[in-house]
């Protein structure tokens, strides 16, 4: 991924999470990824760790339409996506089959209910879905721009990030085409 689409992406999201009134906090650690598959525009996304503690994560996150993060699974990490802003879509699934149709029971809102695989489940601005460990998941804006929220329990992303398409690496190299305006969490020391 070039260094100045990385760059471009950063300003998009800090001008969104502004606009929106999303103030981060001191020193965030930002990751911007296109999941090694050198189409940021179609598979990419910018994470913002906020919290990253032992128990407990949180994240804040930046797309653009038609930007998706790819079907995967985590083994012990149990989330909330939570739509902060705009509109997303979040694809289910039970298994690498990607099977349609299959009944899901999980919590949307705090409520438990019961999803078919395969098809989208629309959340607006402060919506949320609860995922557990196994549960397979993709997701994209539904809107133009979207700022998107993650509390789990501890992260792992070096570890605890299994996706179906198996040419996807969760930090992407990085073409030096410019400077960096800041520190990636996938940069070097």
């Amino acid at each position: 991924m070039k260094r100045s689409d990385i760059n471009h992406l950063i300003r998009s999201a800090e001008k969104c999470f502004l606009s929106h009134g999303w103030t981060l906090p001191p020193n965030p650690r930002w990751d911007v990824t296109d999941f090694g598959l050198g189409m940021h525009l179609r598979y990419g996304l910018v994470l913002i760790n906020l919290a990253e503690e032992s128990e407990y994560c949180e994240k804040l996150m930046y797309a653009l339409r038609n930007m998706t993060t790819p079907a995967h699974t985590h083994r012990k990490k149990k989330e909330d996506i939570i739509c902060r802003w705009g509109q997303l879509d979040v694809v289910l699934w039970k298994d690498t089959s990607l099977a349609k149709n299959e009944i899901l029971s999980l919590k949307i809102n705090g409520r438990h209910k019961e999803v078919r695989s395969g098809h989208p489940i629309h959340l607006q601005a402060g919506e949320r879905v609860t995922l557990v460990p196994g549960i397979y998941h993709e997701f994209f804006p539904a809107s133009d721009e979207c700022i998107i929220g993650e509390v789990s329990t501890a992260n792992d992303d070096l570890h605890d990030n299994f996706f179906i398409n198996p040419d996807i690496g969760r930090f992407p190299g990085v073409d030096e085409d410019e400077a960096p305006l800041l520190k990636l969490v996938s940069d070097p020391v």
